[in-house]
């Protein structure tokens, strides 16, 4: 579940929970004045109201027993609802440090990959230089040794004058 989420299921939730509280506060509130009313015109009319009062005693018994009844059950509801808000906000500290934990190794770690990949660049290009003059440079001395041995074993066996036709072919490739 989505830190989002679970922020919105407890806001819920405590919503929930305070509009049970109000609408049992809004009843609580409208059957006392009710009874205050009904006690008020009993005073004004006590005697001609006596049965209507021997009716409403018991109903204002019922109702104070009621609310006597809620008391608890509305303390016990903020109290849970208390409880679930500290719970949620512990729930959402630690996850902001598990998050905040996670990133930070992430980054850690693509901080070491980016040198490794870069150390490892540096070396294959290291290594292909030093391979190349390695391998390069003993063909090349090999090759103009072979070179020099053909210009040689061709200058002796031509005897000891060139031809007019290698002489003029070789200032043509000169010029």
């Amino acid at each position: 579940m989505s830190e989002e989420t679970f922020r919105w299921l407890i806001t819920a939730g405590v919503a929930a929970s305070w509009v049970a509280l109000t609408v049992t506060a809004l009843a609580m509130l409208g059957i006392y004045r009710s009874a205050k009313k009904l006690e008020d015109k009993l005073g004004k009319v006590a005697v001609k109201a006596e049965p209507a009062l021997e009716k409403a005693g018991p109903m204002i018994d019922s109702v104070n027993a009621m609310v006597t009844e809620s008391r608890p059950k509305i303390a016990e509801v903020l109290t849970r609802a208390n409880e679930i808000t500290i719970t949620a906000k512990e729930q959402i500290a630690r996850l902001s440090q598990l998050v905040n934990e996670a990133a930070d190794s992430a980054r850690v770690q693509i901080e070491r990959i980016d040198t490794v990949v870069g150390d490892t660049v540096v070396r294959v290009e290291e290594t292909t230089a030093a391979i190349e003059s390695a391998v390069l440079r003993p063909v090349r001395e090999v090759n103009a040794v072979v070179s020099g041995l053909r210009a040689a074993i061709g200058a002796l066996s031509r005897g000891s004058r060139p031809s007019v036709d290698h002489v003029t072919q070789d200032e043509e490739m000169f010029i």
